[in-house]
């Protein structure tokens, strides 16, 4: 920064390069983006709290309240309709802004005293296989309610690791799911709509994935 205060630190660690967005101060400077080669990336808001989350599957942009105003999947993960990225620009503070075009086009702008320098923090990372659900083809009524119930019961444990973390505060009942498990709830929904299913079973999984 000016102030001569680190604003981008770009590190290595042990298999992947990570880049830093700290807040202008010199002492206890909180980050405000954390930027993973392995396709992880968190963007946070000046209190801390988390603004947008990005994984190998695909991302979403969170309110100052906590509420989820947009989510999204990198394209071609995934059999069956999906819902895109629309591109996205915040500013971190006035040097550092985040332009979100794609999974390999994720830009870090720094501009200050009439200079800018710009990195692309994006990579094409593929989901592993073993992350990946069965076609809707393979898939029967009894197998769609088990793969429904598990998402479901990983909420639960997610759930209760969040208690037990604040024990003494309300601030665990408002944390998002982890990234994996949202995904896994849509990919599931987008098995239901392509399987030839009834529809009452098809709301019973949506109400159990959802709850």
């Amino acid at each position: 920064y000016p102030s001569g205060n680190p604003a981008i630190i770009i590190t290595r660690g042990r298999d992947q390069l990570i880049c830093i967005v700290q807040e202008d101060k010199l002492k206890t400077a909180k980050i405000r983006a954390l930027f993973q080669s392995d396709g992880r990336s968190t963007c946070y808001y000046p209190n801390g709290d988390e603004w947008i989350n990005m994984s190998v599957q695909g991302g979403q942009y969170l309110d100052q309240a906590g509420n989820r105003v947009r989510r999204w999947m990198w394209p071609n993960l995934s059999p069956g309709p999906q819902v895109q990225l629309s591109p996205i620009f915040i500013s971190l503070n006035r040097h550092v802004g985040v332009r979100i075009l794609a999974q390999d086009k994720i830009f870090v702008s720094f501009l200050a005293m009439g200079r800018q320098a710009k990195f692309n923090m994006g990579t094409k990372v593929q989901v592993s296989a073993a992350s990946q659900l069965p076609s809707p083809a393979q898939l029967g009524e009894d197998e769609l309610l088990l793969l429904a119930f598990r998402v479901r019961i990983l909420q639960l444990f997610d759930r209760m690791r969040g208690c037990l973390t604040f024990p003494s505060s309300e601030q665990w009942n408002k944390l998002q799911p982890p990234m994996y498990l949202m995904t896994q709830a849509v990919k599931i929904l987008e098995l239901c709509m392509a399987a030839d299913i009834s529809d009452e079973l098809r709301s019973s999984i949506k109400a159990i994935v959802n709850s």
